[in-house]
């Protein structure tokens, strides 16, 4: 067992020759090295996601998935220079962090407004992706409009019991645990009755059905709560402050989205602007026209590649605030709306460089799945990303945010601000 140095006094150098012999200690010599031969791409090739799932408790026991946490709840109490120049020399071994909705989404939430016996319980768990957790916000009545949600939450004694719907829940069928918002009090305005709850979703009177998209896939769910238990221990923030809570979740949430560099997933649906330079050889050497020897098509590559390169450089920023265990601000909303759209534009490009294999291919039919599964990548991607400017925040939502919270603009005349949330009218 290698033990890894603790402390805001690790320099980036030592961080670095930490990480390597912790490597060389605990990962296993094919994927080793595969890192050291070909990088990311070479360790796929000899490493399953079954195995990688199995392996990956000693990765979150090891300190390094959330380096700048103090010790007690799982990290290392590094300095930001010093868990970044950690995950450069991780980098080529390829190990994405499980649970990244847990990272991302609770844990800001948690370090924002829990309270320390929260985080003893809850911090842990997450890093070694013992408990995985979703997002319960959306409803099918109050998608932009979410401080409108409907969901109610009445205490009996100290628990609170649940009772409504929600959607477009992630993961919801993997997960153990969800950050879910409540109204709590209908009488007060709509920001000001809503309560922010950690719950189990292992438990009677919460019932998860799949929402297949257009790629086939079904990753996104339909939650619905009857009778569903909440201790209020589990409560995080005060009742019927919990619109205040939820902005660091929703902070998290758009950079987690926002590309690479987020330490979130570099892209939600498709592939790399790298991809599309092979892409684009392969159709010069197939003497396809469009390809790497076309001017037009090398600019236009070369154009989203920088693009993809300033994105993960500004997302590198933005990490810089959550070295202290600081959610991200609104500028994390400036990432979304920018992240999102070059991912679009990435996978619209990489389908046209597909040519007909994009829209035509082999593949059985015996089943949906099976059809599913014959898609090529570039196509799926292509569908999946349609998503990216509605996930984590519509691109309108976004927008406001960064008039108002960046800009300082006025905001948008709400003719029910301050009304009870009983008296407003809901679809």
């Amino acid at each position: 067992m290698t033990t890894l140095p603790t402390g805001p006094d690790v320099t980036p150098g030592e961080a670095v020759e930490a990480a390597r012999a912790w490597i060389a200690a605990h990962l296993p010599a094919a994927w080793r090295e595969a890192g050291e031969r070909g990088g990311p791409r070479a360790v796929r090739t000899v490493r399953t996601r079954e195995e990688y799932r199995a392996w990956y408790p000693e990765f979150g026991a090891s300190g390094l998935v959330a380096a700048t946490w103090e010790v007690e709840y799982g990290g290392l109490g590094w300095s930001r220079k010093a868990a970044v120049a950690a995950d450069e020399a991780l980098r080529p071994y390829h190990l994405p962090r499980l649970n990244p909705l847990g990272l991302n989404l609770a844990a800001p939430a948690l370090f924002a407004h829990g309270t320390e016996d929260q985080r003893l319980r809850f911090l842990k768990p997450i890093i070694r992706a013992e408990e995985i957790w979703c997002q319960l916000f959306s409803e099918p009545g109050s998608g932009s409009d979410l401080a409108s949600l409907s969901t109610r939450a009445e205490l009996d004694g100290d628990t609170w019991i649940v009772n409504g719907q929600k959607v477009w829940t992630t993961w919801a069928d993997q997960a153990d645990y969800a950050v879910l918002l409540a109204r709590t009090d209908p009488d007060a305005p709509k920001h000001q009755g809503i309560t922010y709850f950690l719950i189990s979703m292992r438990q009677p009177g919460v019932e998860v059905r799949p929402l297949p998209h257009i790629g086939g896939e079904a990753e996104f769910f339909e939650v619905f709560f009857d009778g569903a238990r909440v201790p209020d221990a589990h409560r995080l923030g005060d009742p019927g402050n919990g619109w205040r809570v939820a902005q660091a979740t929703l902070a998290g949430e758009r950079q987690m989205v926002s590309g690479g560099g987020s330490v979130g997933v570099d892209r939600i649906g498709g592939v790399s602007a790298s991809h599309l330079v092979r892409l684009a050889r392969r159709r010069t050497e197939a003497g396809l026209p469009g390809g790497w020897d076309d001017p037009l098509t090398r600019a236009r590559i070369v154009e989203l590649w920088c693009e993809e390169q300033v994105r993960t450089w500004t997302n590198r920023r933005v990490r810089a605030r959550q070295a202290g265990n600081l959610p991200p601000g609104p500028e994390s909303s400036i990432g979304k709306v920018h992240g999102t759209d070059l991912n679009q534009r990435i996978q619209e490009m990489a389908a046209t460089l597909s040519g007909e294999s994009s829209i035509a291919w082999s593949g059985t039919v015996s089943s949906p799945a099976e059809y599913w599964a014959s898609m090529p990548a570039e196509t799926r991607g292509m569908l999946r990303s349609r998503a990216n400017t509605i996930e984590g925040g519509t691109t309108e939502v976004n927008k406001n945010v960064i008039a108002e919270r960046v800009l300082g603009l006025p905001k948008d005349f709400d003719p029910y601000r301050g009304k009870p949330w009983r008296d407003l009218p809901r679809s």
